[in-house]
């Protein structure tokens, strides 16, 4: 093997001894082939029932179309006023009979709890049914107390938990015609940040936080009991609200917020969004505005682009709360109601065909169960949920890679992403002299083609890394803290650092040697290059290489319209990877 020559130094911050070794064509993940698969997919998507633009039936089939293998129906709770086709629930000549239930029946506003259960989920079992070879979830946007919004998923036979999910915590729900019914899965109350009699709001934020931490102990205690078969509550664009509001009006989420769902639901409440939808907005990637921490930068919110922020600080406890990306559409960007008005136009991408979060699917090829030629059983649901829990996940703009495969390795011990890996377990401990040395391997594809029509082109890769402390305690005041200064880029990777195998795929193997603290790893790559206008910071000097930050999307001249927007997002793409979390003490 052609090698080039070794770099070792040591890292004080980090107090780890590298070295890097030459690009090879391994046989590591061959086992990933045999064990399960590799599946695409977005759980945040609108149609006609909330605020979408399209029927049901037209955003199923552009998920289709952009090649999802799985999507959830993801919209609003609260109240509507029409279904999935965009037709009004008072209109008689479809429907002769009022159908709307609750307290609410002569305003015309259907409640979410009603639609989602009596007309969405039917709609999602019609689709299934076009699309067998799809996997399609029932969701629920869910419109947090105290809070910005969150992507929900139940698995279940029929769709009477989220229903139940949605009339109990969802702020915009002030329906009570269902208090004290008696459910599989209790009695139900309101816990929405509002007065369970009045439904006035709550005046104090904490109050209302307080109730968004019992939709995470509900659902994690219907999955303990098996009343469900299996759920997520993954946080949407986190940034957009700014900071958390301690008054009367809703805010955003401060880091103390998500210890506190990951707490308190650990199963359930796993991570966000860190990739926001509405990438060709107006006003700004993400539809970050004033009130957002900083915008989106290379279209990534804040509290994951920021190496040492807000996401590293969870990683740093050791926490499994991994990041995700979707589509969060309402209305594509080439659809304008007035075209002289850009706040008329769509800011979306359909859903897959700018972002995409993949997902390694476990024992799709060796359970019996899990029939890939029928994948509607709510066993192959499960499989999908899983491997969100998992973190054995990535997500990707405009289809820059369709493959990542990051692992770490000690011996015949592997840990992929989201996986912890022990270095004095009995597969994983040095046979030198108590010795803590890690292989690192990152093998990744890119496709022949994307949804632009071009071939994206991988031009780096970094290798982010922060020491793990341990859990910080309620109490502790590190809670509210959200920083992880041990996080550093220790190493970055371009075009001569990885050589393509026959299946397509380029492999970097990283060795560590003698690690001393316990770790994580994770990654981020892109097509650009450093000291990119506009788009790339400087390059910043390694031992080994040369790395640079992307810039805030606030930078990019945001005043031309949509098309000049979604050209941009489409020259500016990334994937970041889950972590690995390896335990050296």
């Amino acid at each position: 093997m052609k090698q080039r020559k070794k770099l070792g130094f040591w890292v004080i911050s980090m107090m780890v001894a590298l070295s890097l070794a030459v690009p090879s064509v391994a046989s590591s993940g061959e086992d990933y082939k045999k064990s399960g698969r590799w599946i695409s997919g977005d759980f945040h998507q609108h149609t006609y029932y909330t605020d979408g633009s399209t029927t049901i039936d037209f955003v199923m089939m552009k998920n289709n179309q952009f090649g999802l293998d799985w999507w959830a129906n993801s919209e609003h709770g609260g109240s509507r006023n029409r279904d999935g086709e965009g037709v009004s629930w008072l209109n008689t000549s479809k429907y002769p009979v009022n159908p709307i239930l609750g307290d609410n029946a002569a305003s015309g506003n259907m409640w979410r709890w009603q639609s989602l259960r009596d007309f969405a989920f039917p709609d999602i079992l019609d689709a299934r049914g076009r699309y067998p070879d799809k996997l399609i979830f029932s969701g629920l946007e869910w419109n947090v107390p105290g809070h910005e919004h969150c992507s929900t998923g139940i698995v279940a036979k029929d769709a009477s938990a989220i229903s139940a999910f949605e009339f109990q915590f969802d702020k915009s729900d002030t329906d009570k015609s269902r208090i004290g019914e008696v459910t599989p899965f209790g009695t139900l109350i309101k816990q929405n940040g509002r007065d369970p009699l009045t439904q006035a709001t709550k005046p104090l934020g904490l109050d209302r936080h307080s109730d968004a931490v019992a939709a995470c102990e509900w659902m994690q205690k219907q999955m303990n009991a098996g009343l469900i078969d299996n759920g997520w509550i993954v946080f949407a664009h986190i940034e957009r609200a700014g900071a958390f509001n301690t008054g009367s009006s809703d805010g955003g989420y401060n880091i103390e917020h998500f210890r506190d769902f990951n707490n308190a639901g650990p199963d359930a409440c796993f991570g966000f969004e860190g990739a926001p939808g509405h990438q060709v907005n107006y006003e700004g990637r993400g539809g970050f505005g004033s009130g957002a921490f900083s915008g989106t930068y290379g279209g990534v919110g804040f509290y994951t682009a920021k190496v040492g922020g807000l996401w590293d600080a969870l990683l740093g406890e050791g926490r499994r709360w991994f990041n995700y990306a979707s589509s969060d559409y309402h209305k594509h960007w080439t659809k304008c109601d007035d075209p002289t008005n850009f706040g008329t136009c769509g800011d979306d991408f359909y859903p897959g065909e700018y972002q995409k979060t993949w997902v390694h699917v476990e024992g799709a090829d060796k359970d019996p169960r899990f029939h890939w030629e029928s994948r509607q059983s709510r066993h192959s649901l499960n499989r999908v949920v899983d491997g969100l829990r998992s973190g054995n996940s990535f997500f990707v703009m405009g289809d820059l890679v369709d493959r990542l495969e990051f692992f770490a390795q000690k011996g015949w011990e592997k840990a992929p992403m989201g996986s912890e890996l022990d270095l004095n377990s009995s597969k994983g401990a040095s046979k030198n002299s108590g010795k803590k040395d890690l292989t690192l391997t990152i093998r990744f594809r890119s496709p022949l083609v994307n949804n632009n029509d071009y071939a994206p082109v991988v031009n780096h890769i970094d290798l982010i890394a922060g020491e793990i402390t341990g859990p910080i305690s309620p109490s502790s005041p590190d809670y509210t803290k959200a920083t992880n200064e041990s996080t550093k880029v220790i190493a970055s990777f371009k075009a001569g650092d990885w050589k393509q195998d026959v299946d397509g795929y380029n492999t970097i193997v990283y060795e560590i040697q003698d690690l001393k603290k316990s770790m994580y790893f994770r990654l981020r790559g892109t097509n650009l290059a450093c000291d990119t206008p506009k788009e790339t910071g400087p390059e910043v000097a390694l031992p080994s290489a040369e790395y640079c930050n992307p810039l805030a999307d606030s930078l990019i001249d945001t005043s031309k319209g949509p098309a000049v927007q979604a050209a941009a997002a489409w020259k500016d793409l990334w994937f970041y990877s889950n972590p690995i979390l390896v335990y050296a003490k």
